[in-house]
């Protein structure tokens, strides 16, 4: 049964002015509304030229020539979104997109909602629910990580993992049902060795799934790297190198950077958050005070610590004493020793040696630059990318929290059938535990009713157009 809410149209390019713009129409009339206004220069109407069809002609409104455009027609169900879809491409000037839209409007084709074409094509059955969100992430792709990510996912390679799943729960609940209907009979259809054998498969799959969620938000939010250090370290100057850009107000005063300053780079197909602090130091100003606040917060929250420093103003005891504060597991912290140019004469393998084998942490490295030296600070976004243990044990990466939480209520609802199992639970309770798997599972791809305010959410967050 095919989704239709009458025929909608929507800018599909980028808005404002540009060499070209799309508009998009989708609905049964898609195509005879479109005959109304174009004008082919063969003579030829649109619902004559059949799907996959080209046409060059001019819109018109009354006799009064719009644009010369380019239509593509695309005859359902072989379309995006499973209707009938018109492609107008037309010179990108803000009033002829007006225009183009104003009088589609006038002529009864409504205006489209955020996402309502990857809702269609959802509804339509053209892209389960987790290929239509992927179709968002690879819109708002901004690495090559993302967007080889948001591809898998969308190309179906998520949606077939997770149908595999289904079907192996599906039909397991399926015999143990067979059993409650000859239960006078005391049968066994569903070998209780091969479903547990089944189970213990699920179990690490979905774990496996659940895991790489690390991996996978990383991908999508970035690895937070936070620059910090005491007042005239050099942390704006080492910002704006990173990022290679004035991002950062640079300043010989102290305390001039009160607040953190973000900016986003990749490096090696990932992203990466720089984020530049208020120089770490006892001091009275008030909003001094805020800046040093926020920038241990930053640092709290980072997988990257770069605590930059200038010799000539720290001891090794006073950096080993500051360093410490920020140990942790899951933090990599890198000891960038700033200024090098202005040095002579230093002894810095045994400075190295003295402060790593105090501190006596893998997890920190320690690196020598001049922010003023684009070699040096390659190699130090060089050595981040290279040390950053990124990976996941599974070739699917999750990275929608949406689908986080139901792995996470599957895989409960395996580990309860687990434990019935092994204390002999009836049939009927182990089928509602199953139950519970299978419709945790289904609820990413849509292969059940979804609540239409999840929908709404959903397709809400899209580009109007998509």
């Amino acid at each position: 049964m095919m989704y239709n809410e009458g025929t909608i149209i929507a800018l599909s390019s980028a808005p404002g002015s540009g060499a070209i713009a799309i508009i998009r129409l989708s609905g049964e009339d898609a195509i005879s509304k479109t005959d109304l206004f174009f004008k082919s220069k063969s003579g030829k109407k649109l619902s004559e030229s059949g799907g996959y069809s080209i046409s060059y002609g001019d819109l018109v409104d009354n006799d009064e020539i719009i644009d010369e455009v380019v239509v593509s027609v695309y005859e359902a169900p072989h379309s995006y979104t499973g209707e009938n879809i018109i492609e107008i491409s037309c010179h990108g000037s803000i009033y002829i997109q007006q225009r183009i839209l104003s009088i589609f409007t006038n002529a009864g084709v409504r205006l489209a909602s955020p996402g309502e074409f990857t809702l269609r094509a959802y509804l339509n059955n053209k892209k389960d629910l987790s290929q239509a969100e992927a179709v968002g992430d690879l819109i708002a792709s901004e690495s090559k990580e993302e967007h080889r990510v948001a591809m898998e996912q969308m190309r179906g390679g998520y949606s077939d993992e997770i149908e595999v799943l289904r079907e192996k729960l599906i039909n397991f609940k399926s015999l143990i049902e067979l059993e409650l209907d000859f239960s006078e009979e005391d049968v066994e259809f569903a070998d209780r060795s091969d479903l547990k054998t089944l189970l213990n498969e699920l179990e690490s799959k979905l774990s496996s799934l659940i895991d790489s969620f690390t991996y996978g938000n990383v991908i999508k939010e970035g690895v937070t790297v936070t620059i910090a250090g005491k007042p005239n370290a050099g942390k704006s100057s080492l910002l704006n190198a990173i990022v290679n850009e004035d991002k950062a107000i640079v300043s010989n005063i102290p305390g001039t950077t009160r607040d953190a300053i973000e900016d986003v780079t990749n490096i090696n197909g990932v992203k990466y958050r720089f984020i530049d602090t208020a120089g770490i130091r006892e001091t009275t100003d008030e909003i001094e005070s805020i800046g040093v606040a926020r920038a241990k917060s930053k640092i709290d929250s980072s997988r990257v610590l770069i605590y930059l420093f200038d010799r000539s103003d720290i001891t090794e005891n006073e950096l080993i004493k500051e360093v410490k504060l920020y140990l942790r597991e899951d933090l990599q912290i890198y000891l960038v020793e700033n200024k090098i140019d202005l040095l002579n004469n230093f002894d810095t393998d045994t400075y190295k040696d003295n402060i790593k084998s105090l501190i006596n942490k893998k997890s920190v490295s320690f690196y020598r630059i001049s922010a003023l030296d684009s070699d040096l600070v390659s190699g130090l976004k060089e050595l981040i990318s290279k040390n950053l243990k990124l990976s996941s044990q599974s070739n699917i990466i999750i990275t929608n929290s949406r689908h986080l939480e139901a792995l996470n209520n599957s895989l409960k609802a395996i580990e309860s059938v687990n434990k019935g199992l092994k204390e002999g639970l009836s049939g009927d309770l182990l089928s509602i535990e199953l139950n519970e798997a299978i419709i945790n599972i289904s609820i990413i791809t849509g292969k059940i009713d979804i609540d239409q305010d999840i929908l709404g959410s959903i397709f809400s967050k899209f580009c109007i157009g998509k």
